[in-house]
């Protein structure tokens, strides 16, 4: 800001870091409207027709002055009559068949556009979500997308109209006319001065209004969601986030203020420069009629006529110029999300698998959350695009449960003799040089202290990630020379924090097969033993479960999700034993449900249950991304090793139930 009070508001800049609109990226906007060419063609003749019919009525008008009423001419009279009615009527009818034309034009393209956003988003690889607010995509998807339909369906259209309306109008004022046609035109270079001083500030007032709205959408769609609402009203900070929404709209309001106090000085500028043109037309014209008597009446009167024809489009021009300047913003914005790179692709050639075995191997596996240099290919997040351009990836994505504990480990001794502008850091890796393998229908318990990287092997195996060295294989098979549908498909994972969709029970256990008839859906839930549960509802398979499932209990909620997993038949298993929160019955019902879907399938279990380590075919035990220890519980305890210290302080019979997590030195995630 520059000064205080008005001034404020003819200087604000956006900070100057909007980006150019070049022939680029309308040559982009354009590939957009290519399956739309008939309809565009179709509508181009329609405004052409509507366009030169509204340039009729102020010759009528002249003859009617100079010729019909002189002559007394009543047939002409009439004639005259029926074309004051007949050109509206007609053009009104044409203006109908333009407007839908227009609309399924630019509901099209927007569609397009939409539709291409949302597909991009769901090819992001996990670590883009973490990155990025919900509300913020909600607000490209949204604001951004409407943005530009408002820039098809209004501002282009109106931008050919108008050019045509130009035209025809400059062509008929010369044939009316010649010295005043250039009196007219010699004021419309004055058109061009509030469009360089106001346009750029508006573009960028509209810019960073796009923003403020992200961030607003960004913090309803934390605090008005289910898990979000209770937080607050558990820890009282209902008038805090008041205050916090209140800042928050207070910008977005301050930049709509802004955007209209520029758009009134652009409005006041062009309407004077009009006046001006005018006025000098009014008393020309009038000296002509008073000294030439070949000058008539109806001339100066039509000729006046035009000039609202003339600098009316000139103005709409002038401003539909800053108004697609503006709209090219949502368009910018849109298409910083569709450039964005996809971390997890697949390549060419893909292999699809139809039978899995399932034999799973991590080969030299390390993994580091951190994007950088380390990494290539790793994919910009939505806020490093939009504030520093896809060079910059920096920031740390909030990490997973187990990893969020973890200490951060310095760079070593050699990394502080180093100039600082040429230090890199250190990665902070979540798993290092890690090797194993679990044949085709084993168990593998998955044990460590919390921030060991245990959940980080579970994202690895269905590609969430990708290692960052290393390799991890599925019957001896690279994952990354797989399709994704293949890993998709068979892979099963119940994570700790089960997600239900607010539809019903049966959409949501569909959801893994939406082709599974009734019979398969119960049977599913016998075996995860919540088909009794589901039966006993007054609506049974068809409740809705509300809200991410927050009708239902964290047991009902992981046991659809494991029937949800039997219904996907999938030959390998993950699953983040989390059953601590629940009930005691809860939990031997998940038990049971899990030895009878563990039955024949590669399962990968993250273990906080002494039952499950003792059934496992090996132990897997981590310590700060590190695998310390393999073997089976017998072979673990021999050692005395970490597991045997863990186990004895939380999994030997009779402690685990007394013992105090924070007694421990180390406790399980």
């Amino acid at each position: 800001m520059h000064g205080s009070g008005w001034r404020s508001f003819l200087h604000y800049d956006d900070r100057q870091d909007n980006p150019a609109i070049d022939m680029a990226l309308l040559r982009r906007v354009a590939t957009y409207g290519r399956p739309y060419l008939g309809r565009i063609a179709a509508m181009l003749g329609i405004i052409l027709a509507i366009t030169l019919l509204g340039l009729v009525p102020p010759l009528l008008v002249r003859d009617l002055i100079d010729r019909t009423l002189p002559q007394r001419n009543l047939t002409r009279l009439n004639l005259l009559a029926l074309g004051m009615i007949g050109i509206p009527l007609v053009n009104g009818l044409l203006g109908v068949g333009q407007r839908y034309l227009g609309a399924s034009i630019g509901e099209g393209v927007i569609y397009d556009l939409r539709v291409a956003l949302y597909a991009h988003m769901q090819r992001m690889s996990l670590r883009f979500f973490t990155n990025t607010k919900t509300g913020e995509l909600m607000s490209r998807l949204n604001s951004d997308v409407g943005g530009a339909q408002r820039a098809i369906t209004g501002t282009i259209v109106d931008l050919i109209t108008n050019v045509i309306t130009l035209a025809g109008t400059l062509a008929i004022m010369v044939r009316l006319d010649g010295r005043l046609t250039i009196l007219a035109v010699a004021v419309l270079p004055l058109f061009v001065i509030p469009t360089r001083l106001l346009g750029g500030r508006l573009r960028g007032v509209v810019r960073g209004q796009l923003s403020l709205n992200a961030e607003m959408n960004a913090m309803m769609n934390e605090t008005l969601n289910v898990s979000g609402a209770l937080l607050v009203k558990l820890f009282g900070r209902g008038p805090s986030e008041v205050g916090r929404f209140a800042e928050r709209a207070g910008r977005v309001r301050r930049a709509g203020i802004r955007q209209a106090y520029l758009m009134r000085w652009f409005t006041l500028t062009i309407s004077l420069v009009s006046a001006v043109g005018s006025a000098l037309v009014f008393w020309v014209g009038g000296l002509l009629v008073l000294r030439d008597p070949a000058f008539t009446i109806g001339t100066i009167v039509a000729f006046t006529a035009y000039l609202g024809a003339l600098y009316g489009p000139l103005s709409a021009l002038t401003n539909a110029r800053v108004d697609f300047a503006t709209s090219m913003v949502s368009f910018e914005r849109v298409f910083e999300v569709l450039d964005l790179p996809l971390e997890i692709e697949e390549r060419p050639g893909a292999l699809t698998l139809k039978e899995v075995e399932g034999h799973v191997t991590f080969d030299h596996v390390s993994f580091s959350y951190q994007p950088g240099e380390h990494e290539p290919g790793a994919a910009a997040t939505l806020s490093e695009v939009v504030r520093y351009g896809r060079g910059a990836s920096a920031i740390q994505p909030p990490l997973s449960q187990e990893e969020g504990r973890r200490p951060v480990h310095a760079a070593g001794p050699e990394a502080h003799d180093a100039p600082a502008a040429e230090a890199e850091p250190a990665p902070r890796w979540a798993l290092r040089d890690v090797s194993f393998s679990v044949r085709p229908g084993q168990l593998a318990a998955i044990v460590g202290p919390s921030g060991a990287g245990k959940t980080t092997i579970t994202y690895l195996l269905p590609r969430l990630y990708d290692p960052t060295e290393g390799r991890v294989t599925v019957d001896g098979l690279d994952i990354r020379d797989l399709t994704l549908d293949t890993l998709a498909g068979q892979i099963g994972m119940v994570t700790q924090e089960t997600h239900l969709f607010n539809d019903t029970i049966r959409a949501n256990l569909l959801y893994a097969r939406p082709d599974a008839g009734h019979d398969e859906l119960e049977a599913a839930c016998r075996v995860a033993n919540i088909h009794d549960f589901v039966a006993g509802l007054l609506e049974g398979y068809d409740t809705v479960v509300g809200n991410r499932g927050y009708r239902l209990s964290g047991g009902e909620k992981q046991r659809l999700a494991i029937a949800r997993v039997v219904l996907k038949n999938p030959r390998i298993l993950v699953f983040d034993e989390a059953t601590s929160s629940l009930d005691s019955q809860s939990e031997a019902l998940i038990q049971a449900a899990l030895e009878r879907i563990m039955v024949g399938r590669t399962s990968l279990v993250i273990a906080h249950r002494l039952s499950t380590i003792l059934a496992a075919d090996v132990i897997l035990v981590l310590d700060q991304g590190r695998l310390v220890e393999q073997g089976t519980h017998a072979e673990l305890l021999a050692q005395g090793g970490l597991y045997a210290q863990l186990y004895e302080t939380q999994f030997r019979p009779g402690i685990v139930e007394t013992i105090s997590p924070r007694r421990t030195q180390r406790g399980f995630s």
